[in-house]
């Protein structure tokens, strides 16, 4: 899906015109992948823009940072400001966020020692990540046959760009044969995640989830669903899951920031269920979206509205 462009992108503090949003050829995330980033929502709501569990957001960049040494040179409260700010100048209703923090000019050499961190952050609008309709038919999809990397190889619970070479790999090939997503093993053989996404396949009313040792991100919109499950008294399962669960499962879906819910209608030619969205996963959308969309009290402070967001890192 083509980016729509905004006026203006946050870079190290200051405001530049999105044309301007450059950096340097020989950056040394250019050439080893040497950057961590989030993805985040703002959604229109009757008190305006909000933003999706903005500082749980935040922080996991900073996690995924610190798992490959990068030390971010601004506080997560400056980040967040950042990015109230930038939806507010943007003048958006809802939108994407793209937090960024990268390893910058200095050596092109393997070893980062030394080579400055960077932070940028842009906000534009951005629609149904896996098609329209996705959310009401479901996707088909495919196991790949691209594996997660194993748990001492990269660590999966860092969302890096240099991870997501594995990602586009997986991706691509569904593509090549027909298919919306992929599903990917991880290096026993048991089910993981999506290219971009966690996974929930539902049994007998039981909503069962790979565990983080499966090389999964570790998701907030996944966490928000197993909360929301458990408050509507749905048995909720972390555990090893094997392949053929998948295909003879009642339901399945993805989760994901950019997902949002995504049903799974397909895997390998297996129709999930009746191929279209299952009840529990019409009704836990249902409820995702009520909150995102202020139809619902926010019981849990799960939205920040920009129009009250005052700044906290002065404070």
């Amino acid at each position: 899906m083509p980016v729509t462009p905004t006026d203006y992108i946050w870079m190290d503090g200051d405001l530049v015109k999105w044309e301007d949003a450059k950096i340097h050829i020989l950056a040394h995330a250019m050439h080893y992948g040497s950057s961590v980033f989030e993805g985040m929502r703002v959604y229109k709501t009757p008190k305006g823009p909000a933003a999706f569990r903005l500082r749980e957001h935040t922080q996991r960049l900073f996690n995924s940072a610190k798992l490959y040494y990068m030390e971010i040179p601004f506080t997560p409260m400056e980040i967040n400001d950042a990015i109230m700010n930038l939806v507010r100048i943007n003048d958006l209703e809802e939108c994407y966020v793209r937090p960024l923090a990268y390893r910058g000019y200095g050596d092109v050499g393997v070893d980062p020692t030394g080579i400055p961190i960077s932070v940028a952050i842009a906000v534009w609008p951005w629609g149904k990540y896996l098609g329209e309709g996705a959310l009401e038919k479901g996707v088909s999809v495919c196991f790949s046959s691209w594996n997660r990397m194993a748990p001492n190889t990269l660590p999966a619970m860092a969302k890096a760009g240099a991870n997501y070479m594995n990602s586009q790999l997986m991706k691509l090939e569904a593509k090549r044969q027909g298919y919306v997503e992929a599903i990917a093993l991880d290096t026993n053989g048991l089910v993981s995640e999506g290219s971009g996404e966690n996974i929930f396949v539902i049994h007998n009313e039981r909503i069962i989830t790979p565990t983080f040792g499966a090389s999964i991100l570790p998701g907030i919109t996944r966490d928000t669903i197993m909360t929301l499950a458990r408050e509507m008294g749905y048995r909720v399962i972390e555990q090893d899951i094997p392949r053929e669960m998948v295909y003879l499962a009642d339901e399945v879906f993805f989760t994901g920031t950019a997902a949002e819910v995504t049903p799974i209608s397909c895997v390998d030619d297996h129709v999930i269920g009746t191929g279209v969205a299952g009840p529990i996963t019409r009704r836990l959308q249902q409820a995702f979206f009520d909150i995102l969309q202020g139809n619902t009290d926010d019981t849990h402070g799960w939205l920040t509205p920009v129009a009250e967001y005052k700044p906290m890192a002065t404070v």
